[in-house]
């Protein structure tokens, strides 16, 4: 395994113990979810440039668009559960009261 390769998986294995051992706000499991997504769009992006495969080259830009519709979508839930509870803590919400 090449230190490109340990790099990106050590990035992603961080940022999923950070989401699953730091879910005190929602703001740093939202950081957690995109460091996971930045590291999976370099990844993705050296793929295709290892392989000399130019087929695949349409993923990364795919999965850059489907990153910025999920940090749309969690700041738009941060922004939400702000103004409705006070704070962005995880342990106010609960799916129950809604």
């Amino acid at each position: 395994m090449s230190l490109m390769h340990l790099s990106f998986y050590s990035a992603f294995t961080l940022s999923t113990l950070g989401l699953a051992f730091h879910r005190t706000h929602l703001v740093s499991a939202l950081l957690c979810l995109e460091s996971m997504m930045l590291s999976m769009y370099i990844a993705l992006s050296m793929w295709p440039a290892e392989n000399q495969a130019t087929s695949s080259t349409l993923l990364p830009i795919l999965m850059l668009a489907f990153s910025a519709c999920e940090a749309g979508t969690g700041l738009a839930m941060l922004v939400a559960s702000t103004r409705t509870h006070g704070s962005d803590h995880l342990h106010n919400l609960n799916l129950l009261q809604c």
